[in-house]
């Protein structure tokens, strides 16, 4: 009996889709577009592990790497943005532009790596003194 209503409902009812100038109402909490911001990557590619749609794309080069994103892969579930130690990683909170041709929204970046931080000078003791052995040890 629960198929026939359903039926009923299907043929009978109202349309369930909204016709093209009209959006669906984003409500709080929505994740669209991710947006990436090169000055705070470190290029540790996190991001491309955690997309499982494999939405962004991450490849090295010498000195510099590429990260490119494709939203019309994305599943927009912010796991790459989650995972993003740096805060590199961010999501729109409005729904993403229409697109008539894949690829079409697509954005690539190429970026410099950025040189490892220094490591922090050996402290030395000042002149005229010296070090204090370690313990146990022979003097």
């Amino acid at each position: 009996m629960r198929i026939l209503s359903m039926l009923w409902s299907n043929l009978w009812g109202r349309p369930r889709t909204l016709l093209f100038p009209k959006r669906p109402v984003v409500t709080e909490r929505f994740r669209g577009l991710v947006r990436f911001d090169p000055a705070l990557c470190s290029g540790c590619a996190i991001c491309k592990m955690r997309c499982t749609a494999k939405a962004i794309e991450f490849k090295t080069g010498k000195g510099e790497f590429t990260w490119s994103y494709e939203p019309g892969q994305c599943t927009f579930c912010g796991r790459c943005v989650e995972g993003c130690k740096e805060h590199a990683l961010s999501q729109d909170s409005e729904c993403p532009p229409i697109y008539l041709t894949p690829g079409e929204l697509k954005t690539a970046y190429t970026v410099a790596r950025k040189p490892p931080a220094a490591k922090p000078a050996a402290v030395t003791p000042p002149a005229g003194q010296t070090p204090n052995p370690a313990p146990g040890g022979t003097q």
